[in-house]
């Protein structure tokens, strides 16, 4: 399947197994990556192991036609949960989805306590001033209504020994900043749950949770409109005393030190601008990364480590990819890497856009959307909220 520019798409078909293939100069398997000279790089998927992607078996024909008896009228056979036998339990069946719908729920806590601060620091002028409406206001008290929603159903999902709220301090100083940190904060969400999600033992509770995070994926894209930013710039969307602790590691924070400011005067709230792009491949982008040790989360209570070597490559994390561009000038917990090229299914669609995340790794480890977690060892650290970059279309 050819969609123009300069790369092919197609598709492999052996056996029953099909995926995508890229060719070309523009995709990021055929990127130039390496050590030896990284200021040009424009990125690489990793190092993909000999004869990927793997045939694994699958017995089902892949026709179109029916292989098996309907169970019962217009319902194809096969589906989770989809026989009248099926029962949904609407609860954790497992330490991961325990500790996953905890990581959500304290993720819908903060919103609810964000979005109400906002309201509460900030008065009706000082949103007037920013573009902002008594309208606009009501849509984010909305929000907050929501979020009240979500954290009821995560909390009834796991039972009285559900964590409880905690107390936060923001970075914010005026509205336009508020809503900044409001978009990057459902940005993080938003992504944290869809990469759990599919791997929950309890497919009911993950249909709850999807419903409650769909929400909150048009709550981001409203903070990005109220920020005049272009509202969703990519095709796919790739965490008290009772307070129970979470096995999840705790990273060292990475910063962006040139990190493009997405507030503009020029650019108020609208349902989009078309304006110019923040940052673009090939952009030099200078990280600060603290060491292993520090104390963070709730009342100090966690210690951030890792388990990585030294860091060689950021990794950049968004839609389908992880795209890996290797650092240089690495010294006193800095290093520098190039913003990588390359585009997905087409170059109307950049492979770095939006509101992404990044991380330094030692290693460009090879990973598809449903296992990228594989990549937790090798993370030296990790890109928190001011490190979230808003590259290409605005």
């Amino acid at each position: 399947m050819d969609f123009g520019g300069e790369w092919t798409f197609t598709l492999r078909e052996s056996g029953t197994a099909r995926f995508p293939v890229h060719r070309g100069r523009a995709a990021p398997q055929a990127a130039t990556t390496t050590e030896s000279n990284a200021q040009p790089a424009i990125g690489s998927p990793g190092r993909i192991p000999l004869g990927n992607p793997p045939e694994p078996p699958n017995s089902y024909s892949n026709t179109g036609n029916l292989a098996e008896p309907e169970p019962m009228p217009y319902l194809p056979a096969g589906g989770n949960g989809t026989s009248p036998k099926d029962i949904p339990v609407y609860q954790a069946l497992s330490d991961f989805d325990w500790h996953s719908l905890s990581l959500a729920l304290y993720q819908e806590y903060i919103e609810l306590d964000l979005f109400q601060e906002g309201l509460r620091r900030f008065t009706v002028e000082d949103f007037q001033n920013a573009g902002l409406t008594e309208n606009d206001r009501s849509l984010i008290e909305f929000m907050a209504e929501q979020e009240v929603g979500h954290a009821t159903l995560i909390s009834n999902i796991l039972g009285p020994q559900a964590p409880r709220q905690c107390e936060y301090q923001y970075p914010f100083e005026t509205v336009p900043e508020f809503i900044d940190f409001c978009q990057k904060l459902t940005r993080w969400g938003e992504s944290g749950v869809y990469g759990f999600l599919p791997h929950l033992d309890s497919r009911p509770a993950a249909q709850l949770l999807l419903q409650s995070i769909t929400t909150e994926a048009r709550q981001q894209m409203i903070f990005r409109q109220f920020e005049g930013l272009f509202p969703m710039t990519v095709w796919f969307e790739g965490c008290g005393p009772k307070t129970p602790r979470l096995p999840w590691q705790n990273f060292p924070a990475l910063f962006i030190q040139n990190n493009p400011n997405g507030t503009d005067p020029k650019y108020g709230p609208a349902i989009t601008h078309n304006r110019p792009a923040l940052s673009e491949a090939g952009r030099e982008v200078h990280f600060l990364y603290e060491g292993p040790g520090q104390t963070v989360g709730p009342n100090g209570s966690y210690i951030t480590n890792t388990t990585a070597g030294p860091p060689k490559f950021a990794a950049w994390f968004n839609q389908l990819n992880v795209t890996y561009t290797p650092l240089y000038d690495i010294a006193d917990n800095t290093a520098k890497a190039v913003q990588p090229a390359g585009d997905l299914f087409s170059p109307l669609n950049p492979i770095v856009n939006g509101t992404v995340f990044v991380a330094l790794m030692d290693t460009d480890l090879y990973v598809t959307p449903a296992n990228v977690s594989l990549v937790l060892p090798h993370v030296v650290a990790l890109a928190l909220k001011p490190a979230l970059r808003q590259p290409g279309r605005q």
